[in-house]
């Protein structure tokens, strides 16, 4: 008798490559795909990232930084007849400081999940606070291609066999 996997209401019940389950990698993410998985798994350090949904973050949140760090400095230009900043820039300033203060969780679980996806522990993760030499290594782990052992982070009692994904197919009966 084969069991059938059971039906997440958030997922398809059907297998779409372009579109996988939100446990698994996505090996073709678009930069909106990044940005809503990046959400979706806010506190989540299981599973993988691949490299595109990784690096389209980087981007996204990039962009967004610089653009927050833009707003804070027009917004901290005095006027014609002041000598200091303007007080908007302390506005810009902490509406920078709480983005970054929300992103920090999930940042930090995407590099966690990245890692697994080559096959190496998240807590590799701590490289990042070495100055340049971490910073680094850091950077040359998230550059290599997925390996198919990192397979081992993803979910144990849902995986499905299709490639880039899991050569095992495991579900616990006594999961519901």
């Amino acid at each position: 008798m084969t069991s059938t996997p059971p039906v997440d209401p958030q997922e398809s019940s059907s297998f779409d490559p372009a579109d996988p389950p939100l446990w698994a990698p996505h090996y073709r993410c678009s930069p909106g795909d990044a940005v809503r998985r990046f959400f979706r798994k806010y506190a989540d350090f299981t599973g993988r990232a691949s490299r595109s949904e990784y690096w389209w973050w980087q981007l996204v949140s990039l962009v967004g930084g610089l653009a927050l760090y833009l707003l804070a400095l027009l917004a901290g230009i005095p006027g014609t007849d002041s000598a200091g900043p303007g007080p908007g820039r302390f506005v810009g300033v902490g509406v920078a400081a709480l983005c970054l203060l929300a992103i920090v969780v999930p940042h930090i679980t995407l590099t966690v999940r990245r890692l697994h996806d080559v096959n190496l522990s998240g807590l590799l993760v701590i490289l990042g606070l070495i100055p340049y030499v971490g910073w680094l290594i850091m950077l040359v782990i998230a550059l290599l291609p997925p390996i198919p052992q990192g397979a081992r982070f993803d979910d144990p009692w849902y995986r499905i066999t299709r490639e880039g994904y899991s050569t095992t197919h495991t579900l616990d009966p006594t999961r519901e």
